[in-house]
């Protein structure tokens, strides 16, 4: 793993951390209760964003390997960002990390079975087919990591000292949106020439890839009869990728393909200033399902 990806799961943790505090287990216990907005998630993320990236591919006719990259972007799980955005945007976090975490398993299977068959379905991708393994150590690591162990460090201090919590989640978070903004500042300077005029035409096809993400995220829940807290949770859930993940799989798997890298980290900064303009103007508006805070 890179420096720069521990940096950015170190601030992945301290986000997580932060969003627990305001946490408690009955949130999650409600989660349980209810398996519908899980569900709903999971089938957004899994079924309609790569049949929908597919049929995408399929009519804008593009060079293989930028729609391999698109595909493969699509195949991934959520991302741990996720929990935060939708936490900011004032959404149902405790659905936001519950999808996220059933994501990640399932992705082990789910990830390279869903690749693998829209590459073979694409004839301008088949060529490009490679099988691809999700490394059940490495997510089951990040996973604990990310998610599992600032999430319980973040409920136990609720717990055992609420003053604590009440002190410390609101400096954190500020601090870690602070830096996760330093990292895609530095991000864009150190790949300032993949941004180039050349590939404007790139990055356009992923702002619209990535709006196909989040549109599909809350129009599932729309029609599965899901609350405006839901809806914004499962928004983020379907609309941020693990791009670092589609990264590591393009580095190991495609030779470091430039225009795969192209896309996924095109993904990778976009989706961060989408996700955070949505929760923007969603935590700016006065909506009577919100909780006042």
């Amino acid at each position: 793993m890179s420096s720069s990806q521990l940096l950015l799961n170190a601030v992945l943790f301290a986000m997580i951390y932060a969003v627990a505090l305001e946490l408690q287990v009955s949130d999650f216990l409600n989660v349980a209760k209810r398996p519908l907005p899980v569900a709903a998630g999971l089938a957004a993320q899994f079924l309609l964003l790569p049949v929908a990236t597919f049929a995408a591919t399929l009519v804008l006719t593009l060079p293989a390997n930028i729609e391999a990259g698109m595909l493969l972007v699509a195949a991934c799980p959520c991302g741990s960002l996720s929990n935060f955005v939708t936490h900011y945007a004032r959404g149902n976090t405790a659905l936001s990390l519950s999808v996220t975490a059933v994501a990640n398993v399932l992705a082990l299977v789910l990830t390279p079975t869903n690749f693998a068959w829209m590459m073979a379905a694409n004839p301008a991708t088949a060529a490009w087919l490679r099988e691809i393994e999700l490394d059940p150590a490495l997510i089951w690591l990040n996973l604990a990591f990310v998610l599992a162990l600032p999430l319980a460090l973040g409920l136990m201090t609720r717990a055992v000292s609420p003053a604590v919590s009440e002190r410390v989640r609101k400096p954190l978070g500020r601090l870690a949106v602070a830096a996760l903004l330093a990292f895609v500042v530095v991000a864009l300077v150190r790949d300032r020439d993949l941004l180039s005029l050349a590939i404007a035409g790139l990055f356009a096809i992923v702002v619209l890839h990535n709006g196909i993400g989040l549109l599909l995220g809350y129009g599932t829940a729309v029609l599965a009869g899901l609350t405006e807290l839901d809806r914004r949770a499962l928004t983020f859930e379907t609309g941020m990728q693990n791009s670092g993940l589609a990264l590591a799989i393009v580095g190991t798997r495609f030779d470091a393909d430039v225009g795969m890298v192209i896309v996924a980290g095109l993904w990778g900064t976009w989706h961060i200033v989408s996700g955070f303009a949505l929760a923007h103007y969603w935590r700016g508006r006065s909506d009577e399902c919100l909780i006042p805070g």
